[in-house]
């Protein structure tokens, strides 16, 4: 059965990769609406910031249990449920609309795109080995990545056009269609089951499966905590200042003289999503000369790309110029951060072993994203006590960002000289 049904990029996995194009643009617009609106409505940077940390914990609190049912249940039912409810839900947000309050209404929206995101994308890589070659699989696991690159481009762009012309209600219809469409094109994949059994449950097993991890990265490779530790706070300091400030400064501080706040918003974004996928091509291109030793460099490099905002902020030189500058320096910041992140994942799978790889970089991911909520909040606050003087968070930002990236460079020659020891009593 499963012989039959893995071909090199056959028509099933053609219709997964069509319905995360539907799904993931759906996702992405919306993700970029609801916050936007949420930001109009109550003109509170505070608010905001407190929102959109309180709708990434259900990410992180999901993830090991959707990777848990990915191998335990039918993949391809679990991507379809999901689209459909995610469909029925926005369905009824739009049923609601002008009889609820909006504030709590997109806050349990945002909490369930992002629970259901983290149950949802594991289903999606774990189809990968079921439906393609194995000599495939790197090439497949290219096409998915592009295609949820992409959607971060195309999202925030189109997201930002259409919000600014019609506001948020078309832009629930467009989502409503886009997850209904996805989950009709997924009930058409034929995927074989290969359910695995357990004594202890899924929760059970995905508890085992992160102590399990937790003893490898506390006892055995410490040097794997040590930089999950420095991920999470260099996360909170640079990501979560990109995710709030971003859209505050563009909608609430900025002055511009005839361009659209909300449509240039979404070109920020895009660049953001294109500075990704420009550092995961330089990766690709550059990967072999990537140096652990020398891989802070990249982490100083997106905290010095602070400074330029901070600066067009203070000089009172005019909204468009202050705009330019953000967006080339988001664009940067993100290429940067792309071939760190995608290096140091590299390095990451060489020093663990196969059979811990995916417990261990579940795990840094988990810690990160708890990191980010944090950040998300305070960075609310900040922006609004600090009203008029928002270049003193960029400078503040800077210095701690770069704090980390120091300790981090510290952190590694620490590491460097253990293994020289090692090697120097090894026999």
């Amino acid at each position: 059965m499963e012989k039959k049904t893995k071909k090199a990029m056959g028509r099933d996995f053609i219709l997964v990769v069509i319905g995360q194009i539907i799904s993931l643009l759906g996702n992405a617009v919306l993700r970029f609406a609801l916050p936007l609106h949420l930001l109009h409505i109550t003109n509170s940077p505070a608010v905001f910031g407190g929102i959109v940390a309180l709708s990434f914990l259900p990410m992180f609190l999901m993830s090991p249990l959707g990777g848990a049912a990915a191998d335990r249940l039918n993949k391809k039912n679990i991507m379809a449920c999901l689209d459909f409810f995610t469909a029925a839900m926005l369905l009824v947000f739009l049923l609601v609309y002008d009889s609820v309050s909006l504030v709590a209404a997109i806050l349990v929206v945002m909490i369930f795109l992002y629970g259901i995101s983290g149950f949802y994308q594991p289903s999606v890589q774990a189809s990968i080995p079921v439906l393609v070659e194995k000599e495939k699989m790197v090439s497949a696991n290219a096409v998915i990545n592009l295609v949820s690159s992409l959607s971060g481009l195309l999202g925030p762009v189109l997201g930002g056009i259409c919000y600014s012309v019609g506001g948020l209600f078309p832009i629930l219809v467009f989502s409503v269609l886009c997850f209904f469409c996805s989950a009709v094109m997924e009930l058409f994949i034929h995927m074989p089951v290969s359910s695995q059994k357990t004594e202890k449950g899924i929760l059970g097993t995905v508890l085992g499966d992160l102590k399990e991890s937790i003893c490898f990265i506390g006892k055995e490779q410490k040097f794997i905590g040590k930089l999950t530790v420095v991920l999470a706070f260099f996360n909170l300091v640079l990501s979560a200042l990109q995710i709030i400030g971003t859209p505050v400064l563009v909608t609430q501080v900025l002055v511009f003289h005839s361009a659209d706040p909300d449509r240039l918003l979404g070109y920020t974004e895009g660049a953001l999503a294109l500075g990704g996928i420009a550092g995961g091509i330089l990766s690709a291109v550059f990967g072999e000369k990537f140096s652990i030793a020398k891989s802070w460099k990249f982490l100083m490099g997106a905290c010095l790309l602070l400074l330029p905002t901070a600066v067009a902020l203070k000089s009172g030189i005019s909204g468009e110029l202050q705009y330019l500058v953000l967006t080339a320096s988001c664009f940067l910041i993100m290429v940067l951060s792309s071939m760190f992140t995608v290096g140091l994942m590299a390095y990451i799978q060489q020093i663990t072993p196969e059979t811990l790889v995916g417990k261990v970089i579940a795990w840094i991911y988990a810690i990160c994203t708890c990191s980010q909520p944090v950040g998300q909040a305070m960075y609310g606050v900040l922006f609004e006590t600090l009203k008029g003087q928002e270049w003193v968070i960029f400078l503040l930002a800077a210095a701690g960002a770069g704090a980390v990236a120091l300790v981090f460079r510290q952190s590694v020659k620490a590491y460097e000289k253990t293994l020289r020891r090692q090697e120097l009593y090894s026999f």
